[in-house]
C-alpha cells in the first residue's frame, strides 16, 4: 500500500454506525432524564406568573419560570445541584437575545453541527477520537435544542463554586450533562485533529524520504 494511499477513507460499517446512533441516543436520554429529574425535585412552580420566557421584564431582569428548591450537595462547599435556567447557550452565551433570534441561530447550528457530524462518520472520515466525539457533541446538540423547543430554555443544575476568585470568578456558570459531552467531545476533536495532522507530517516525511532515496539511486546510476 502506498503512503498517498494510506491516508484514503473508508466509509464505515452498518454497525459502526449503528453504535455511534445507539451511544447517541444513550447520551441524549441521559441529559433529557437529569433535566426532568431536576425539574421534578430542584424545581417548584411559582406562586405568581413570571412573564413571558427569556424576556426582561421592566426593571430588565430575566425571571425564572420556576422557582428554585433546596438544593442537593454533593461536596460541601465546592459542588452542589441547583436549578437554574439557561436562555443562552452552553454557559449562557446570547442570554439576551431576543427569543427568535436564539431559536434561529441554536436551532440551527445543531441541526447543521449534528447532520455534518454523523455525515463525515459515516463517509469514514477522523480516527478514533473523531468517532467518539460524535454522539457526545450531537447528544449535547439535540438535548439541549429539546429543552429551547419544550421548554424555552435550557434547564441546569450542576454548580461548582470555590472560595476567593480565580480569574475574577467565584464559580463556574451552572451547566448540564449535554454541556458535559459536548465539551468532551471538543476535546476529542482537537486530539483527533492533533493525531491526524501528525500522522499526515510521517507520510509526507515518508514520501519525501523515499523520493530523496529514489533521486540517489538514478544519480548513482
Amino acid at each position: 500500500m502506498s503512503d498517498s494511499a494510506s491516508l484514503a477513507t473508508t466509509p464505515r460499517s452498518a454497525r459502526a454506525i449503528a453504535l455511534c446512533l445507539l451511544a447517541t441516543i444513550a447520551f441524549t436520554a441521559l441529559d433529557l432524564g437529569s433535566k426532568s429529574w431536576a425539574l421534578d425535585n430542584l424545581s417548584v412552580e411559582r406562586s405568581a406568573s413570571p412573564g413571558p420566557v427569556c424576556q426582561p421584564n421592566e426593571q430588565g431582569y430575566i425571571l425564572r419560570q420556576r422557582a428554585q428548591a433546596d438544593p442537593v450537595v454533593l461536596v460541601e462547599g465546592m459542588m452542589e445541584l441547583r436549578y437554574a435556567e439557561n436562555c443562552g447557550a452552553a454557559f449562557g452565551l446570547l442570554r439576551e437575545a431576543p427569543g427568535w433570534v436564539r431559536h434561529l441561530v441554536f436551532g440551527a447550528a445543531a441541526i447543521i453541527a449534528a447532520l455534518a457530524l454523523l455525515l463525515l462518520f459515516a463517509q469514514g472520515k477522523g480516527g478514533r477520537y473523531f468517532a467518539w466525539s460524535v454522539p457526545l457533541i450531537v447528544s449535547g446538540a439535540l438535548g439541549n435544542l429539546a429543552d429551547r423547543f419544550r421548554l424555552g430554555y435550557v434547564v441546569d443544575f450542576i454548580r461548582v463554586f470555590w472560595e476567593g476568585e480565580i480569574f475574577g470568578l467565584r464559580e463556574w456558570p451552572t451547566f448540564n450533562v449535554a454541556d458535559i459531552t459536548i465539551t468532551v467531545g471538543v476535546i476529542f476533536l482537537l486530539l483527533d485533529s492533533y493525531a491526524e495532522g501528525k500522522r499526515e507530517r510521517e507520510v509526507a516525511e515518508a514520501m519525501s524520504a523515499r523520493a530523496a532515496q529514489k533521486k540517489a539511486l538514478r544519480e548513482e546510476e
